[in-house]
């Protein structure tokens, strides 16, 4: 083993391209190998030994086993110390020791966002268990899974209610201007929207899952899942929205504390060290006394990561910086308000000639005894430097809507904030993960083009209710600020849908017999995946019988071939989808003859 080590050392060096002061470059000798560069693999055919190793015959031609060769050379007796191995990259890798960024493998489905809730609780001490599917894609599983889709149902909704859809609205360039709301897998619609998008989003804001091991939330999601899965879910979505980004644009990412730091890693690795431009801390609330509920430190602020695109990226300056006179203002409020409670509490009249008022004025101290905070890299106050501080208490949806199921933490106030300093009136803002439509909303009011992804039926319906009332006028959150009267609309897309109407009914189903049934109709209509053989599946039906519904679920769902969830709109024309004439000129005008 040992002279196969060095021999492939030896070889590998005949390559300028593969060292670095006489080092051999792991991660580009792993890079050029998965591309299966033609100087590798005839440097490789031309060691007999090497050649029987790394190459097998089928029917007389040589195939080369480009897996088998990336684990040899990952392995740490190839590059046996950690400095050789990491000397020529600095990223998150796996419990393999593989980087994240060199690995070719797709998530696609993970528990909770892409998948529908069954049902709800209405406290925390009633969650139960959820059947949920978390599957990774290697490449020779992906044909056409990123293919742009079909959109479908289709509509306009404006003041007078929802129209049938009249065509996109483009300006002079061509470029689409209507307000988009895209009912369907975000991965999947992120891809679709490139045709059109690709380098036209000023501005992308999302709050995805925080993989926090529980849920806080009892509205969105409960999004507990394996730390390389949510990495993976995260690094496929950033790599595409990086693609829709502009010259000029900007990203910002809301997350806790469970995964910011290895956010931050990865963010890196997609957008580039150089593009980091401040850590925010949004402060979500004012601590007062200890909270003996807490084992430890007190949580009250969640962080935003701030990357763009390029150097060239909006930063209105003006928008940004806050002077000290507004906070003495704001403070001096706050501390009026606390004096009257107190005093209110004592029962003082005259609290100047009191002792206890003069020793509670003592321990309020004076306005400069909070941080200078909204504002963002001011120059006058060099501890914010590197961190910028909000702080914007959470709004409930429910106050917008007249609902008493539903709350939303983050506050238009602080989405407002972001929007005018990263963009400017007419740009387009993207949010991947609506949730509760704030993004969407704050955008429309400030005369902000936008495009809305989410494939949960609850959000998608809390976002469109909530963008209704502002078009009417809805004088919540921002509303005031910016004198928002209402007005203006946007259109409602949904991805067609194809294996993924069988995916909803594998989760609906309540008994075996009813996944039995599903099973016979998946076999006539739905895509299986090649590697399902209909026909074993069948002589085995006793063995299928005794597994437990949820293994049963699991199983269909891993029978469907992920490449058609959503009809392509390569095959818009065959008659088997069915995809109606309207659908047809919609997709034509939306992505081109």
């Amino acid at each position: 083993m040992e002279n196969l080590f060095n021999n492939l050392k030896s070889l590998l060096k005949k390559d300028e391209r593969l060292t670095s002061e006489g080092e051999l470059l792991k991660n580009k000798i792993i890079e050029l190998a998965l591309k299966l560069d033609k100087d590798i693999v005839k440097l490789l055919l031309s060691d007999k030994k090497i050649k029987e190793i790394f190459f097998i015959k089928v029917d007389g031609t040589l195939i080369f086993d480009k897996d088998k060769f990336v684990r040899f050379v990952s392995n740490k007796q190839f590059l046996p110390d950690s400095y050789t191995a990491f000397k020529n990259k600095i990223g998150l890798i796996d419990e393999k020791g593989e980087f994240i960024s060199e690995k070719k493998e797709v998530l696609l489905s993970w528990p909770y966002k892409d998948c529908v809730l069954e049902g709800g609780m209405t406290k925390e001490d009633q969650k139960r268990d959820e059947i949920f599917w978390n599957e990774i894609l290697a490449p020779d599983e992906i044909s056409r899974l990123f293919d742009p889709k079909v959109f479908t149902n289709a509509k306009r909704i404006d003041a007078k209610g929802e129209h049938k859809f009249d065509g996109f609205r483009t300006d002079e360039n061509g470029d689409i201007k209507d307000n988009l709301i895209i009912k369907g897998n975000n991965l999947l619609t992120l891809h679709s929207l490139k045709k059109r998008f690709a380098g036209k989003v000023k501005l992308i804001y999302i709050d995805p899952p925080y993989n926090t091991g529980g849920s806080e939330d009892t509205f969105t999601y409960n999004d507990s899942f394996k730390h390389s899965t949510w990495l993976t879910f995260m690094k496929n979505r950033l790599e595409v929205a990086k693609d829709l980004l502009s010259k000029e644009g900007t990203i910002y990412i809301n997350i806790d504390f469970n995964e910011a730091h290895y956010l931050k890693v990865l963010m890196d690795e997609v957008f580039g060290r150089d593009n980091f431009q401040r850590e925010i801390i949004w402060r979500i609330g004012w601590l007062s006394g200890f909270k003996t509920a807490s084992d430890n430190y007190i949580r009250n602020h969640d962080t935003i990561l701030f990357y763009s695109k390029s150097k060239e990226f909006t930063f209105n300056k003006d928008k940004a910086y806050t002077t000290k006179l507004d906070f003495v203002e704001r403070f001096n409020n706050k501390i009026k308000k606390e004096i009257a409670e107190y005093l209110k509490k004592l029962g003082i009249k005259n609290p100047k000639k009191l002792r206890q008022f003069l020793e509670f004025v003592s321990n309020i101290g004076y306005p400069d005894r909070y941080p200078l905070e909204d504002t963002w890299n001011c120059s006058i106050y060099d501890k914010l430097n590197s961190i910028a501080i909000v702080s914007y208490s959470g709004e409930k949806v429910s106050k917008m809507l007249g609902s008493k199921e539903f709350k939303g933490q983050k506050p238009e106030k602080l989405l407002k904030r972001i929007i005018e300093i990263s963009t400017n009136p007419g740009d387009v803002v993207l949010d991947f993960f609506v949730g509760t439509g704030t993004t969407c909303a704050v955008s429309h009011k400030m005369n902000r083009q936008y495009i809305g992804i989410e494939q949960l039926n609850t959000h998608i319906n809390l976002t469109l209710e909530r963008l209704k009332n502002v078009i009417n006028g809805d004088q919540t959150g921002i509303s005031k600020t910016v004198g928002w009267k209402g007005g203006g609309d946007f259109v409602y897309l949904e991805l067609m849908k194809w294996n993924e109407n069988f995916v909803e009914k594998i989760k609906k189903a309540k008994t075996k017999e009813e996944l039995k049934n599903l099973w016979e109709t998946m076999k006539e209509k739905a895509f299986l995946s090649y590697k399902v053989d209909i026909k074993a599946v069948d002589e085995n039906a006793k063995d299928f019988e005794e597994l437990s519904i949820e293994d049963q679920k699991r199983f269909l769902f891993e029978c469907l071939d992920k490449n058609h969830l959503y009809v392509n709109y390569s095959e818009i024309d065959d008659e088997e989808y069915g995809v109606r004439e309207e659908d047809k000129k919609l997709n034509r005008e939306f992505y081109g003859k």
